[in-house]
């Protein structure tokens, strides 16, 4: 019996308080189980009947007494009792407790997923680095965290779109341009201009491509090395994201805004709301209407566009396009952009909590022997994903970017990241499976099978530890349901963790295969079966970070 079965089985309980009249108001949409810190207070716990008593009118405790019975008289529960305030503990059959090792087994790599976000259609932006440059080491943090987001987001049943915003148009653009000019002469980099290999790579490129680019008035080669150089550096970035697992479903063009006219209609929109004024030869988005710290310029006083413009355009494109909620994730150097944001999604009459979601996620530094390493090969003056990739390869990197909260700041040590031993989180999670899988190997060499479905006898799975296993097991579908829901995808590789010192120490108590000269008996499949029950937890675990399951290590 998993927590979501628990949790269906309180949910009878309380329609049959209700429905015999000892019990008044509706049964709550979501029920909480956890399993307790202490054994003896059973299987799992829940707080219901102190979350309840305040709409009833009836103390806790009464609620807790009232409800025991009618939780405890369904298959599977042993008995319930109440504890402190209102506390209902529940212990469940040995039978009940197995039977999510079959379960999972045959769900396979659908164990996990739920329906906890079904129905919602979600834009999720990350990384959306300018294409000036490879990305860097903040970008790769937000390549990981926005890739396992969207498969966790996936996983508890959204329909979630992943999207770059490429921003082709600006003053940012034409600075990369100038730096490629200058590279391509031989000349200094400018004073505002980008500097590093990169920039003398990409710049011969073009030549090679275009060799008379250099015979052409300035404003036209500035032109070729614009458009050129852009699509060269695009391309070098989708590279580096693909090899790091990280793909996106749309590649959006800020240019294309500005071509289809689309920062007139972000202009005249919130206008016809009365939220558009002008003033000292500007115009304005009275954004302080809604919360934001000051109005914001929409066309400057020369009539050029501001960056903010082709941000309220981007969003309304997104609208269109049917997505009723839009999460963007940004760089700490970012964090003022949520109230103007939320703002402008207001401006439009829409409801920012509703429609709009802003996630700032914070730095990344890189140190190896205990001191940072700030420059990269290839970019100069910033450490990239591919030096990140090259210092201790993709599963590490992954990992360790994914293992910590996003709104908080991470040093990944080398030193710690390449080490083959359990004190490196992503060994110690991977190690874990490829053990698992050299069970199954040695029971195959055995002859051993775990037999049908139908054989497997979970009451025979008693031991404290078997049953410290398969409660974790059980765990895992809401855990992915509240990662997703919370947005913090650190809680899979927390959780991974975990159970992966919860299998070891199950091994190291409980014998799996026989000894030489004994024959396997049921107790011997039915350990097959939880075996290969985390071995598909971990492996899925695994799979939603992005990270691979090796078989051997």
């Amino acid at each position: 019996m998993t927590p979501a079965d628990l949790a269906a089985v309180i949910s009878d309980g309380i329609h049959q308080a209700i429905r015999s009249g000892h019990l008044s108001g509706e049964v709550p949409r979501e029920i909480h189980v956890e399993r307790p810190r202490h054994r003896g207070h059973g299987d799992y716990s829940t707080n219901i009947a102190l979350r309840l008593a305040g709409s009833t009118g009836l103390p806790a405790r009464d609620l807790a007494e009232l409800l025991a019975p009618l939780i405890g008289a369904a298959d599977g529960v042993a008995k319930v009792e109440t504890a402190g305030p209102g506390f209902l503990n529940i212990t469940l059959e040995s039978a009940a407790i197995g039977a999510p090792a079959r379960d999972i087994v045959l769900a396979g790599a659908a164990y996990g997923r739920t329906d906890r976000l079904g129905g919602l259609r979600l834009n999720l932006e990350f990384v959306s680095a300018n294409p000036t440059g490879p990305v860097h080491i903040g970008g790769a943090r937000w390549a990981v965290v926005g890739d396992v987001l969207a498969r966790l987001l996936e996983a508890a049943g959204a329909d979630v779109t992943r999207e770059y915003y490429f921003n082709d148009a600006g003053v940012q653009i034409d600075r990369f341009a100038r730096s490629l000019l200058a590279a391509a002469q031989g000349a200094p980099v400018p004073e505002d201009g980008y500097s590093g290999a990169y920039i003398v790579d990409i710049a011969a490129k073009v030549l090679r491509d275009r060799p008379g680019v250099l015979e052409l008035p300035r404003s036209a080669a500035l032109d070729a090395l614009r458009t050129e150089g852009t699509a060269l550096m695009f391309d070098e970035i989708r590279t580096s994201l693909a090899a790091f697992g990280t793909h996106f479903d749309v590649y959006f063009n800020e240019k294309d805004l500005h071509d289809r006219g689309d920062l007139d209609t972000a202009v005249a929109r919130p206008r016809e709301g009365g939220h558009v004024f002008e003033d000292d030869g500007a115009v304005w988005l009275r954004t302080t209407d809604f919360g934001d710290d000051k109005d914001r310029v929409l066309i400057k006083r020369d009539g050029t566009w501001t960056y903010f413009t082709a941000d309220c355009a981007y969003y309304l494109d997104k609208r269109s396009r049917g997505f009723e909620r839009i999460v963007v994730m940004l760089g700490a150097d970012h964090a003022g952009y949520v109230g103007r944001m939320r703002a402008m999604a207001a401006c439009f009459g829409d409801d920012p909590d509703t429609h709009l979601e802003v996630l700032i996620g914070q730095l990344v530094n890189l140190v190896e022997d205990g001191e940072p390493v700030r420059m990269s090969k290839r970019a100069g003056t910033v450490v990239t994903l591919d030096d990140l990739v090259e210092a201790v390869g993709v599963d590490a990197a992954r990992y360790a970017l994914a293992r910590a909260s996003a709104d908080a700041m991470i040093d990944l040590d080398i030193d710690l990241l390449t080490r083959q031993t359990n004190d490196n989180p992503v060994h110690y999670v991977q190690y874990a499976h490829a053990r698992l899988c050299a069970v199954r190997r040695r029971a195959e060499q055995a002859g051993i099978d775990k037999g049908a479905p139908e054989d497997f006898d979970p009451s025979l799975l008693t031991h404290d530890r078997e049953a410290d296993l398969l409660g974790m097991l059980a765990e895992f579908p809401q855990l992915v349901a509240t990662a997703a829901t919370l947005r913090e995808p650190h809680r899979v590789a927390h959780y991974l963790e975990a159970l992966a010192g919860t299998y070891h120490r199950f091994y190291d108590a409980c014998r799996v295969l026989p000894r030489a000269g004994e024959a396997p008996d049921d107790r011997t499949r039915a350990r097959l079966w939880l075996t290969e029950a985390a071995r598909v937890v971990l492996a899925n675990g695994l799979r939603l970070l992005g990270v691979s399951a090796p078989e051997r290590m």
